[in-house]
């Protein structure tokens, strides 16, 4: 069991996180490490920028690790906070190889904040404005795990202009307590993350609920739902009515009948873009990370992973996800036996480059 003296709390409101992560950042004595797929220029990413550099006037070290092709702003933005000693890094800047978009498309998805070695947050938001409209999940971690969280991100802090490297080593499960860190390196190969999902459905008693806003799952996890559901376990996928990605919500409706058919529950949730990135498996066991579920994170994407059986963190889970469905309705096989021609020529026409969306 977690230590009495550890707190965890599960944000699903950007306005409510932003402001807890903002408050812990005033109060930083020593260190703040921040990588992050996305940091806008809007009013979002102003006020983390200002806070920051004020941060950093004090004496406070800063290291931001922000990926170059997700991220709107270049290192003039920080040009302040820099000048303080502060450390901004752009993760794999777009290079012109003979391979162009193969290795450029290896993208850092992380998102991970570590605060003064007890305090870490990571989950599904970038530091943006979007994402203010959006239903997300981030927790906060109170407790020492907060310095494995932080010796993960100097290891990636070190990483962020290499291709070549020993992929042993950054994706080493490292265990804390009742929880688990899963990183992922692109590899086709490794996967450490789908295959950790493959697992955990397979070994399920009564329930699996996950949600994510892009569902492009390969054959080993649809088989994975789709045993599970005919083992009478209640498989819940929850997935944006329509997300920021129009073609994804195109090309996943190839799966959803025949995952309909054998028993798994699809939901779509209508308020919003649901951005959330997380599975809950018997009440038990819960994940929580930056992955999506899709093929283009598995393969391509730097990923990071959370997976623990802290009670105090499922009963979280457990109102976020049902306050989540108060807002779903179900998927209608009936509308997809009729979904137009021409959706249906889409879904085929994109199914071979579904790994790349």
């Amino acid at each position: 069991m977690a230590p009495t003296n550890a707190t965890y709390e599960l944000y699903h409101d950007p306005w409510k996180f932003y402001d807890a992560i903002l408050k812990d950042i005033e109060e930083a004595r020593k260190y703040i490490y921040i990588e992050t797929y996305k940091f806008g220029s809007g009013s979002i990413g102003e006020r983390f920028r200002n806070i920051l550099t004020k941060k950093s006037r004090e004496g406070v070290e800063i290291k931001l690790l922000i990926d170059s092709w997700g991220t709107s702003v270049s290192s003039s933005f920080f040009n302040e906070m820099i000048k303080n000693e502060g450390e901004v890094r752009f993760f794999m800047k777009i290079k012109f190889f003979w391979d162009f978009f193969t290795k450029n498309h290896r993208r850092n998805h992380r998102k991970v904040i570590v605060i003064d070695d007890h305090i870490t947050y990571l989950g599904s938001a970038n530091i943006a404005g979007h994402s203010l409209n959006w239903r997300e999940a981030m927790i906060r971690l109170d407790a020492g795990i907060a310095k494995d969280f932080r010796n993960v991100f100097l290891d990636h802090f070190a990483l962020y202009n290499r291709y070549v490297f020993k992929k042993p080593v950054y994706t080493r499960l490292i265990k804390f307590e009742d929880f688990e860190i899963i990183r992922d390196v692109p590899s086709i190969t490794r996967q450490n993350i789908k295959k950790r999902y493959v697992h955990l459905i397979k070994q399920a008693k009564e329930q699996v609920s996950l949600e994510t806003p892009y569902f492009l799952p390969g054959h080993m996890l649809r088989k994975a739902l789709i045993d599970a559901a005919k083992r009478d376990i209640d498989i819940n996928v929850i997935i944006p009515k329509r997300s920021d990605v129009g073609l994804v919500d195109v090309i996943r409706n190839r799966y959803l009948g025949l995952l309909h058919k054998n028993k798994v529950k699809i939901w779509y949730y209508l308020p919003t873009n649901l951005h959330s990135k997380i599975m809950l498996v018997d009440n038990e066991i819960f994940c929580i990370g930056s992955a999506n579920f899709d093929y283009r994170s598995f393969r391509y994407q730097h990923e990071l992973m959370l997976q623990g059986k802290d009670t105090s963190i499922i009963g979280q889970f457990r109102g976020h996800i049902s306050n989540t469905l108060l807002n779903c309705e179900p998927f209608s096989y009936e509308e997809w036996l009729k979904r137009p021609f021409i959706q249906k020529f889409i879904e085929w026409l994109f199914l071979p480059v579904r790994h790349l969306l």
